[in-house]
């Protein structure tokens, strides 16, 4: 049954002339073999039963966002939560094939929450270097009262080894200056302007900048666990070149290959449910003529609630998408 929507809600939708448009679009299962051309695709699989038919050595980044080990519905597929063992036996059966298809200077990022996050640990420290964890914020979460309230996720980041890509210039953070400090009158390491004081900061491991896709803004789809962008663009910044191949074996509603595709990356998404491809395969469409991430302008991330600045700055997060796609359907 279809989702009565409030007016100024920009979830994703497809029609069921756009759902046929797409899905002919996306790559089958049958249809991957070691010689098929699987760059700059959206692939209908399952991993587990594609992964001995990928390239090995042509993945430049590779992010995982697998099942957290929590029960969860993914439109009709089902996860069931296991033991930890478990959880990390079923790590084992894929992660090290998938490392496989790393570059010898590639790099790593695996997501996971507060109940998987060990287990992350183990599975990357038997195959990668493991150099850092990340925090991030959520936002937002259920409360508990005899609890702390879940408003925390990790990822985990890895390298093939000693030789790898990191552009930390890239990533940078424009925050609020709460204090400005001044050497012979001059701001120190800050900028003063007509709309506040600044700085540019290193990223640290805590991102405390990361708004959750909700029912208002463009990027939003009706994915369970889905991504945001501006997340997924400091490990694209960061960890790869332009026209490097990025990889995501658990592709979702497409986030990692639209921000890819917007930040002029190379793309393989894999993803077992259909319904999730064409979205996927809708939203990089969307990305041919906008490339804007929200959060993210004029090359540098911006703090939460600063929309009104980043305009000023001269450029504006993604406006609203009220155009129909022309899809030459009759």
């Amino acid at each position: 049954m279809e989702k009565k929507r409030a007016p100024r809600n920009q979830t994703l939708t497809l029609t069921p002339d756009e759902y046929d448009f797409y899905k002919k679009k996306v790559l089958a299962q049958s249809d991957v073999h070691p010689a098929a051309e699987i760059v700059n695709r959206t692939i209908n699989a399952d991993v587990f039963q594609i992964i001995d038919d990928l390239p090995r050595g042509f993945v430049d980044l590779l992010i995982i966002d697998p099942p957290y080990n929590l029960d969860k519905d993914f439109n009709g597929l089902k996860f069931s939560r296991t033991s930890d063992e478990e959880y990390l036996a079923y790590l084992r059966s894929w992660f090290p094939k998938l490392i496989e298809t790393l570059k010898p200077d590639g790099s790593v990022y695996i997501c996971g929450d507060w109940r998987t996050s060990s287990c992350l640990y183990h599975i990357m420290k038997e195959h990668v270097i493991v150099r850092n964890r990340i925090t991030w914020q959520r936002e937002k979460g259920r409360g508990a009262k005899t609890n702390w309230k879940n408003a925390t996720e990790d990822i985990w980041f890895g390298t093939v080894s000693d030789e790898y890509y990191f552009d930390v210039d890239a990533v940078k953070q424009k925050r609020r200056v709460i204090a400005p400090y001044k050497v012979d009158g001059k701001p120190k390491d800050w900028d003063e302007t007509a709309d506040g004081n600044f700085r540019l900061t290193f990223p640290s491991n805590f991102w405390d900048d990361i708004s959750i896709p909700y029912w208002s803004m463009p990027e939003n789809t009706d994915h369970p666990t889905q991504k945001p962008e501006k997340l997924i663009a400091k490990l694209v910044l960061a960890s790869s070149r332009e026209q490097a191949v990025v990889l995501d074996p658990f592709l979702g509603s497409g986030t990692t290959s639209v921000v890819a595709k917007k930040l002029n990356r190379r793309y393989v998404g894999i993803e077992i449910n259909e319904e999730y491809c064409c979205w996927a395969e809708k939203r990089l469409e969307i990305a041919d003529r906008d490339k804007t991430i929200q959060g993210y302008t004029d090359g540098v991330f911006w703090e939460r609630n600063t929309l009104a600045l980043q305009k000023k700055s001269g450029r504006t997060p993604r406006k609203k998408h009220t155009e129909q796609l022309h899809l030459g359907l009759s």
